[in-house]
């Protein structure tokens, strides 16, 4: 498998990135694939995985880093491979649903080994990390989902997505900062722009990109489906917490939020907000009340179990 990595140059002075990369390996020995990651605060500290979506990476969440750490949090924030400093394969084949979904559980589970941990969810954050939540429940100890869903292709999914996904493969050129710009309801700077632009030197390194929105369930027998539908019927038994926190703005989950709530029995009760003016990207619009969210989740479930002991 054919593979390009980002120079590292390239991320050199990012604004309001201070935070030092990790990396692991992930996939099988004989196709082993480099993952990028941010791993701060205390190591005993309760996780809170954090999961980016298309066409962004973990600098999204640079808002939501910093507050979570002073919380005494351990926010965990990957770059999905194919994204930010992950290695990304140049064949678009080699990017599928159940690929990405392996490649995350061999970080989460066998390469950090994460448990009592708090998923916070964006985008395909939600298509992947739902599905860990669904095939390995014990590892995680609540979930807060923000504009993002996970879909079965046994519904529509909306004239926001599908004009998304055309456009995403008819563009000459995918402009990774413009879009994610124009998924917010604030204007970023040209400095913040660059960042989203950083991972991409040129069109070669956008075939994970380019692939993401081919790869989202949009008919009955997609290749992921089956699998969603079972984690659906996993989260039908989750009794944990799980809190929306959508934004107002976003014309692609518009409604998903409802769906989770009413499916999901960790949903009840629960203090689910809506952020108001934010757009897709709704860590950019809101990232310090979101953080919030996620505090006020960590402090409702209290310190938790302790760590597993290492052998």
């Amino acid at each position: 498998m054919e593979t390009l990595r980002t120079p590292d140059e390239r991320f050199a002075g990012l604004p309001d990135w201070p935070w030092p990369v990790h990396y692991a390996e992930v996939g099988p020995a004989t196709v082993p694939l480099r993952m990028a990651y941010v791993d701060e605060g205390p190591r005993d500290a309760r996780p809170v995985l954090l999961l980016h979506g298309e066409p962004s990476w973990s600098y999204l969440y640079r808002s939501m880093i910093g507050p979570l750490v002073a919380a005494g949090l351990r926010p965990i924030a990957p770059d999905l491979v194919g994204f930010g400093r992950s290695d990304k394969p140049v064949d678009r084949d080699a990017y599928t649903y159940a690929r990405h979904v392996s490649w995350l559980t061999d970080l989460v589970v066998g390469q950090l080994d994460l448990h009592d941990a708090i998923l916070f969810c964006q985008d395909w954050g939600g298509l992947l990390g739902l599905r860990l939540v669904a095939e390995h429940p014990d590892r995680f100890a609540a979930v807060v989902a923000s504009n993002t869903f996970l879909p079965t292709g046994d519904r529509p999914l909306g004239e926001g997505f599908e004009q998304w996904r055309r456009f995403s493969q008819e563009a000459p050129e995918l402009h990774v900062g413009a879009i994610v710009n124009a998924g917010t309801g604030r204007t970023l700077t040209d400095a913040e722009i660059a960042a989203y632009d950083a991972p991409f030197p040129d069109d070669r390194f956008k075939a994970g990109a380019r692939q993401f929105p081919t790869l989202v369930p949009a008919s009955p027998d997609d290749p992921a489906a089956p699998d969603n539908r079972a984690a659906w019927a996993a989260l039908g038994r989750w009794e944990k917490p799980f809190v929306c926190a959508f934004g107002d703005h976003d014309p692609i989950t518009r409604g998903a939020d409802a769906a989770l709530r009413a499916h999901i029995p960790g949903a009840a009760d629960q203090p689910h907000t809506t952020m108001i003016g934010a757009a897709h990207f709704s860590q950019e619009d809101a990232g310090a009340e979101l953080a919030e969210v996620v505090v006020g989740v960590a402090g409702r479930l209290g310190s938790g179990p302790p760590p597993p002991l290492m052998p």
